[in-house]
């Protein structure tokens, strides 16, 4: 009894299915044209709504990558250089997205080469010594942020 009954459901789903595409549709016609462009994508609306967000991820993208190269380059390892660019990318796109930084622009350059110096020289260095390298990266990267900051606002 039970087989006569999924025999009749699946006949009756296949006759309510053939009368549906029978029957004009309208309403789903007249739907689509009223939403059709009005919905955004939901990464876009999150991405222009949160500004920081925005900059830190782009930050961690391209850090990754120069990250990695260095590592590579340098033979301390691709995935650790990738690993650390991206924490100094994300790090300096939230400096760049700073309100208060952005009042002070040669403070931000410093801060910027600073970050970025000491996270190259990071994923470049591996072992002893370690720490006095990445202080010298910093401190190199903090005096090249200064002269580009002075020659990019004072210079104009």
């Amino acid at each position: 009894m039970s087989n006569l009954r999924q025999v009749a459901s699946i006949a009756l789903t296949a006759i309510t299915l053939q009368a549906a595409a029978l029957t004009p549709a309208l309403a789903d016609t007249l739907q689509a044209g009223v939403s059709k462009g009005t919905s955004q994508s939901k990464v876009k609306t999150f991405f222009q709504n949160h500004e920081k967000v925005r900059q830190a991820t782009i930050g961690a993208g391209v850090g990754t990558a120069a990250g990695a190269v260095t590592g590579l380059v340098s033979g301390k390892g691709l995935v650790r250089g990738a690993a650390i660019g991206a924490g100094t990318g994300a790090t300096v796109g939230l400096v760049n997205s700073s309100k208060i930084m952005s009042k002070h622009p040669v403070v931000k350059d410093v801060a910027n080469g600073t970050i970025t110096a000491a996270g190259l020289t990071w994923s470049a260095s591996k072992g002893r010594g370690q720490t006095k390298n990445v202080a010298k990266g910093a401190a190199v990267g903090a005096a090249l942020g200064l002269g580009m900051g002075l020659l990019k606002d004072k210079l104009r």
